[in-house]
Parts: C-alpha cells; structure tokens; sequence
C-alpha cells in the first residue's frame, strides 16, 4: 500500500521569515486523515530566511531531527549546548523532560530543512542534543543511517534516538536505484528532497511525502538526480502500549 500527498495537498504557512510545508497537522494546520506515520508524529519542510529563526521555545517528551537541506542552522539550548548544523548534516534533539531552544539561520542565505518529529517509547527521559557530520560521499548510491534507536544499529555510526525507528539518506544519479526493506509491522515514510523519482512503481514529485506499509520493500529509482530521506517507523503503532 503506498499513499502519496504531494507538495501542493499538504499544509502551507508561509509567515514572511519561514515558509512552512507541513506533511502532518501541525499549528494552525489540520487534517485528521494526515496525525502522522506510526511514531512520526511531525515531518516539516522549511525554508528559513537568511538573518531569521525559532527564539528560545520549549519542548519536551519528543525526538526532533533535522535535516540541514541547503544553508545551515545554528542551535543554542538550555543545556549549555550551541552547535552549527550545514547542509547534509543532522542534528536530534531528545526533548525530554524539558529543554529550551533556539534554532537561527545566521547565514547570507535562506536555509532549507526537514524537521522531523518522533514520539520517544518512554517519558520523562533525560534531555540531550547533538549533532553530526556525514561525509557526502556516503549518501551516494546507497542509503545511510542518519539516526536510529533500533537494536540493529546500536553500534553503527548513526545519532541515537528513542524509539525502534531510523532515518536515512542518500543521493543518486539519475537512473540509479536503492531498495529499503520493511520488516513485518514496519512502514516507511519517504520525501525525495529533490527530484523526481519512482517508488514501487509510482512517480513521485520532488518534495512530496509517500507512506509506504503493507510492502516488503521499498524501491526507489532516480527519474533524475536526487536526494532522498527515508523514515522506517512501527506500523501500525498502538502508542499506550510503548509510550509510558
């Protein structure tokens, strides 16, 4: 089963400063048919103006990933924490029980990036934030694990979060191909961050998010240079059973 929502079908919210494309609700944006992918609860495509940013604003009790697409992005928390994050790189913050944040573009350009929210498996855990650098060689023609909280992947270089999901990237050449199998009660989430491509058969418009569960794999070949990120999460997922 594959659900596809394109650039155009999901959320918008364009505030001058950030121009926001939400894949699931989020803010002022609502779709009850669109509450989020198993444990992935928020994926939004963000262009942050040069000069611009989030002020301090807190969270708490949720794994945020970002993915730097062009630009960078410079975080401050209440950790003592303070990091710069470019393009290709992520950074996860474990919310916890409470942390403070801040997330600028202090750069002479616009900054493109997905923010990708996971519900952790447990409550109340300690917070943290760190930040990684992944070499661009590596995201050619195979997919990489950015981050992950699965057993499988305890000792891969991948920045950890809490809950049983992974996130990947990779780039490929036009006519190049990647498959991503998908574990018996496991669906993935894919967006091409550029490009076009086909998955499972299907063409996908760049920036367009396709649900992929009920499949034993997800096949994806570049129409044209690309670059993807992929979620692999629990689904279905029955949340009273693991968020405690």
């Amino acid at each position: 089963m594959m659900n596809v929502a394109t650039l155009a079908e999901i959320g918008a919210a364009n505030h001058g400063w950030l121009d926001a494309h939400h894949h699931f609700s989020f803010a002022g944006y609502r779709d009850y048919a669109r509450m989020g992918f198993g444990p992935l609860r928020v994926w939004n495509d963000d262009l942050i103006k040069a000069g611009t940013g989030f002020p301090m604003h807190p969270h708490e009790d949720m794994e945020i990933i970002t993915y730097v697409r062009t630009g960078a992005i410079s975080h401050e928390d209440s950790l003592g924490n303070a990091g710069r994050t470019v393009a290709g790189d992520v950074q996860v913050m474990s919310a916890g029980t409470g942390i403070v944040h801040s997330e600028y573009n202090l750069e002479d350009e616009d900054t493109t990036l997905f923010q990708i929210w996971i519900q952790p498996d447990t409550k109340g855990l300690s917070p943290r934030w760190e930040s990684r650098e992944f070499p661009q060689v590596a995201h050619d023609a195979e997919l990489t694990i950015l981050a992950s909280g699965r057993s499988a992947h305890q000792d891969m270089d991948a920045l950890k979060i809490h809950q049983d999901a992974a996130l990947f990237g990779t780039r490929l050449h036009k006519g190049q191909s990647v498959s991503h199998k998908l574990e018996q009660g496991r669906g993935g989430y894919l967006v091409p961050a550029t490009g076009r491509v086909t998955v499972n058969g299907q063409q996908i418009d760049e920036r367009s998010g396709v649900a992929v569960y009920e499949e034993d794999a997800i096949h994806v070949t570049a129409d044209t240079d690309v670059e993807i990120v992929i979620v692999d999460v629990p689904f279905p997922w029955h949340p009273h059973e693991t968020f405690q």
